[in-house]
């Protein structure tokens, strides 16, 4: 073809584009569109009790030649005895460092390098998690490793001594994060520091920490009949249940007795608890809060939809648009609501504010609180926390593997299968009285727990006038 021929064949092709588009009618204002729901199909996923108790969920997915295994395990530092805090935090991260009966730990990483495969463990406050990512043309040789680790790590004294090494350096720079003070010391102030939810490691627990008691805390806890297996990739779900008797099949189960926690009982009964801890610093922490419901709860729905509207939406909440954005006290600010299992959930507001702005910023977060209890949300509101809601639910569903960690979730915390449905059915049918009923029995300002990390000689007024202040002491590696 000529230029000339170019030339014109490219200009008929634009003027035939722009004739389509001129017989097109105008869109409408964005705003005032309407859409259909947004609907999802959630494929089948296959759950499987092995011989000795071990529960696996399938879902195959062709798209890659790649197979993804993750485990939830029936433990948690809440379990872990009061003298040796930071026992279950060890156990995990030596159990993926420490080798194996069959493989020293470099062997495991020089292995899993040379099959470009990736294993992750841990262990937090309300249970431990592992996960195996391969291609899967390499699934015997990485899930006979991922088995081994989980039923026979060997911690090797070496592995232990340098995680307990990297964990007591770890205490000893808590003090160079006020954000990790606040959040520290404000969950003792919920729980009370003594209690398995609230206390925190320290040198002394650490230390006390040997090989012999990881190896028990594995023992103890660690069994077919305690773990959840979830599989996700290119396999037949034949093939793979063979694959998993294989690795998982000889393991023998036992009986795991979890720990009772003792009761919660730090939270005031009545009046506010005002506390400050000084630090040398521009700026303010400020936590404010109460424990608040389980996630079984059946008024978690309205209420997580409540937080959002209040603090939790960060660019259209209440607390934004009016703390930050039209007063301008707080470069951050913010409302969330983590529901209990084990315990008590947590309601929570935090901002960080200028030392002179302290006083106002908690005065306008109490009065928002207040409000949410004396008057309904605006229709607008509720509408868009609800499509909010409705449009991040959607992306819960967006591959196997969290459709699949979804379910290994309810089934850890005995959830019914059908939650996440019933939550989002809920969240469609509330109404802003329904809203406020939860927050008069829900949210209670006058007796939230206050706590202010920051150079108090800089408030603008004290916050005696919130209630008797409780000037708290940051110890050692705090």
């Amino acid at each position: 073809m000529t230029a000339a021929k170019s030339l014109l064949f490219a200009l008929a092709l634009v003027l035939n584009v722009s004739s389509g588009f001129a017989q097109t009618a105008p869109l409408g204002d964005p705003r005032t569109m309407k859409f259909e729901p947004v609907t999802i199909t959630v494929p089948e996923v296959e759950r499987v009790v092995l011989e000795n108790g071990l529960i696996v969920y399938l879902l195959p997915d062709r798209e890659l030649p790649l197979v993804s295994v993750s485990a939830m395990i029936r433990t948690g530092s809440i379990y872990e005895p009061a003298d040796k805090v930071g026992l279950a935090g060890l156990t995990g991260i030596v159990m993926r460092t420490g080798g194996t009966a069959r493989l020293a730990g470099d062997q495991v990483d020089e292995e899993l390098e040379f099959l470009a495969a990736n294993i992750s463990m841990g262990i937090g406050a309300e249970g431990g998690s592992a996960s195996l990512d391969l291609l899967k043309k390499d699934l015997p040789q990485g899930l006979a490793i991922f088995a081994d680790m989980l039923r026979a790590p060997a911690f090797e004294s070496a592995k232990v001594d340098q995680a307990k090494r990297q964990a007591l350096e770890a205490i000893r720079r808590r003090p160079d994060s006020p954000g990790g003070i606040a959040a520290r010391e404000f969950r003792k102030l919920l729980f009370g520091a003594d209690h398995p939810l609230g206390r925190e490691s320290t040198t002394d627990t650490v230390s006390r920490i040997t090989r012999d008691d990881l190896v028990a805390f594995h023992r103890q806890f660690f069994a077919p009949n305690s773990l959840i297996l979830g599989v996700t990739g290119d396999f037949e779900k034949p093939a793979m249940l063979d694959a998993l008797r294989k690795a998982f099949g000889d393991w023998q189960p036992q009986t795991v007795a979890l720990p009772v926690l003792p009761p919660v009982t730090a939270s005031p009964g009545a009046g506010r608890s005002v506390n400050i801890l000084r630090r040398d610093l521009s700026q303010t922490h400020l936590r404010i809060g109460h424990l608040s419901v389980k996630e079984d709860d059946p008024d978690y729905f309205a209420l997580a939809l409540l937080e959002d509207i209040l603090g939790g939406n960060s660019f259209t909440s209440r607390l934004f648009r009016d703390v930050r954005s039209r007063q301008g006290l707080a470069y951050s600010v913010g409302s969330r609501i983590a529901p209990g299992n084990a315990g008590p959930g947590i309601f929570m507001m935090q901002a960080l504010t200028k030392g002179p702005s302290t006083y106002q910023a908690l005065s306008s977060m109490l009065d928002h609180m207040e409000r949410m209890r004396q008057e309904p949300v605006l229709p607008e509101e509720l509408q868009l926390a609800k499509d909010a809601f409705l449009n991040s639910f959607v992306f819960s569903f967006a591959d196997s593997g969290l459709i699949v960690g979804r379910l290994m979730g309810l089934e850890y915390h005995g959830l019914p299968k059908d939650f996440l449905q019933r939550f989002r059915d809920s969240v469609v049918r509330l109404t802003k009285e329904d809203l406020l009923r939860v927050a008069r029995l829900h949210l209670h300002p006058d007796r939230v727990i206050i706590l202010a990390v920051g150079k108090d000689n800089d408030f603008e007024k004290p916050l005696s006038a919130f209630g008797q202040i409780n000037v708290l002491t940051l110890k050692p590696g705090g």
